[in-house]
């Protein structure tokens, strides 16, 4: 935005000047840390990975579990399959709403696999898109 000024950034290490250069030291370790922890509060808002309520400490191990395997699903597919449409850096969240909390109708025959869709997704055309790069 025009107008705002310089926005320093103050990096307190124990690391030489010697031994990493400040502007790789804030590029590559201390942004890819802020990277990590947004990667970490995606997760844990938007697939559910901070509900620790269970009684048993096995219970609450396994939704861990479970949020962790949904989110590298859903990276996956956010990387392979919604590569070039308007999802391609969506949220977990956004792509659980858009795509996959909608009806659809799947039909199976021996050569090809047909989604049905409402005409209200508005999501559709990603959809299909998506579906036709994974079963290429």
């Amino acid at each position: 935005m025009p107008g705002r000024g310089a926005n320093p950034r103050f990096v307190v290490t124990s690391l030489s000047t010697a031994a990493i250069d400040r502007r790789e030291l804030y590029e590559t370790l201390y942004c890819a840390r802020g990277a990590m922890e947004n990667r970490i509060e995606e997760c844990q808002l938007d697939l559910f990975a901070d509900r620790t309520s269970a009684q048993t400490m096995r219970a609450n191990q396994l939704r861990l579990w479970l949020a962790a395997m949904a989110y590298v699903l859903l990276a996956a597919l956010r990387r392979i399959a919604l590569a070039h449409t308007r999802l391609a850096r969506a949220t977990c969240g956004s792509i659980r709403l858009k795509l996959l909390k909608i009806g659809a109708q799947v039909r199976l025959s021996t050569r090809r696999i047909r989604v049905a869709m409402a005409s209200g997704a508005t999501h559709a055309p990603e959809f299909t898109r998506a579906h036709a790069r994974l079963c290429a």
